[in-house]
């Protein structure tokens, strides 16, 4: 089935049959999920390797076993999520008792992205169903074959008046968009996401976006220079930089900058060796259009290292770019690819002012051991999330919140806070009948005076 419109009817009805509702049933869900996962797990990576050339072990790290893990973390706590909370009542509120509640919101539209398909629709998925929705998912189309799978795994396991998976076109993501949703989760570019959350305000429509930015990766000359710059290769080139997340430019101070350049050649020598064409662990560009864009960003700058490309193979080697300014056309996008330019600053204070001009990132990364300056770009930057000596990590921990600020996005996930999202707190305040306080009544005169005493 298709048509839109009788999915939402379908899934309106199984809604307010209430039998979401049950915690059993929630966690039943997941627990399918996950063992269908597992045994279809082969299928999931050649998906995969098909649609972005991932090596099944970059497959089953950034994908696989993040779902998985989100699973089982939800599956751990969600008992105690899905409890009414008890809070303090006033005393000007008498003998009543206070307390919330965690309700889905009812029909969820989840539309996910192409550079991590599977992890980046099964995590606001999971977030959806534990929380008690019934769900719309729209997988990319420059995805085709881990769509496929999804929408395959969510057919075998689910009722379609639960779960349904709809695929297509950008057409059909704008036709999807034109109907009432209870809740919308997207994840995708800026320029995308305005035009859905013009969408959502139509109908006033909650809604968490999930985008990117130039995620700024900061390394002072306190750094442990080999360290930082191990780990700075790991999270850039990883999905050949096709993450939300991956650092976007270097900014290095001078005095550190050729030892630093230095060590990121040789770690992109370490992990895939001297032709990364060849490596089993470099994956390739989603497709042509993508690569041409990247063509374009490349001519700008000097190409320190790399530069190789192979347009039938969608190959683009990682490139460190030297000789870039603020305002060339390649800090003025998200690069979301294997290029990774390199700028310098003389002074710590240069630092903060530069930045704080800039959009807000999804991400930031700063490699100091000055802790002065960590305080600083803490305080005085604001991006969505980050690590300290580090990239990448924070997104693997469930107890951390994922998400963007302004330019970055709005709304979090993962753990918790996907239960969260996808949650409307409903309050409820119980009171007695036997006893009531006098003083809320009129006529009012002479009780203000033992108001004021109370509130104090």
């Amino acid at each position: 089935m298709n048509n839109i419109q009788e999915i939402q009817n379908l899934q309106k009805k199984f809604f307010f049959s209430g039998r979401t509702n049950h915690y059993r049933f929630r966690l039943q869900q997941l627990c399918k999920l996950e063992k269908e996962i597992r045994n279809q797990e082969t299928v999931i990576i050649s998906a995969l390797q098909k649609d972005l050339g991932k090596s099944s072990a970059e497959s089953f790290i950034s994908e696989i076993s993040c779902v998985l893990s989100e699973i089982r973390y939800i599956q751990k706590h969600l008992k105690s999520w899905c409890k009414a909370k008890k809070v303090h009542t006033p005393i000007a509120a008498g003998l009543a008792k206070s307390y919330y509640i965690a309700e889905p919101y009812g029909l969820s539209l989840i539309v996910s992205p192409w550079n991590y398909p599977f992890l980046l629709s099964m995590i606001p998925l999971i977030g959806s169903i534990a929380a008690g929705n019934c769900c719309v998912l729209k997988p990319s189309e420059y995805a085709p074959a881990t769509s496929s799978v999804i929408q395959q795994i969510c057919n075998h396991i689910f009722l379609e008046e639960h779960i349904a998976v709809i695929q297509g076109d950008a057409k059909i993501a704008t036709e999807l968009l034109e109907h009432k949703w209870d809740y919308i989760f997207f994840t995708g570019s800026p320029e995308i996401g305005k035009k859905v959350m013009q969408q959502a305000a139509i109908h006033l429509t909650p809604i968490t976006l999930e985008l990117g930015g130039k995620s700024p990766c900061i390394i002072d000359e306190t750094a442990h220079v080999s360290v930082a710059a191990k780990r700075i290769i790991w999270g850039k080139f990883m999905n050949v930089g096709q993450t939300c997340v991956a650092p976007d430019f270097i900014l290095v101070q001078e005095s550190i900058k050729d030892k630093f350049i230095e060590y990121l050649i040789h770690y992109i020598q370490k992990f895939y060796g001297d032709n990364p064409k060849q490596s089993p662990d470099y994956s390739h560009i989603v497709n042509i259009k993508h690569f041409q864009r990247l063509e374009k960003l490349m001519e700008q700058g000097r190409i320190l290292y790399g530069g190789d490309k192979d347009k039938n193979n969608l190959y683009i080697a990682p490139t460190l770019l030297d000789q870039v300014c603020w305002n060339d056309p390649i800090m003025q996008e998200e690069i979301f690819g294997p290029l990774l330019p390199i700028l310098t600053y003389k002074n710590w204070d240069e630092i903060i002012p530069q930045l704080q001009q800039q959009e807000k990132p999804l991400a930031l990364y700063l490699f100091t051991t000055n802790k002065v300056h960590q305080q600083e770009i803490i305080q005085n930057i604001r991006f969505g999330g980050g690590c300290i000596n580090d990239t990448l990590l924070h997104v693997t921990n469930p107890l951390l919140p994922f998400g963007g600020v302004g330019n970055s996005g709005m709304g979090s996930c993962y753990g918790k806070f996907s239960f969260d999202t996808f949650s409307h707190k409903k309050a409820i305040l119980q009171q007695s009948s036997w006893f009531d306080v006098f003083l809320r009544y009129p006529p009012y005169k002479n009780k203000i005076k033992f108001l004021r005493k109370i509130l104090r």
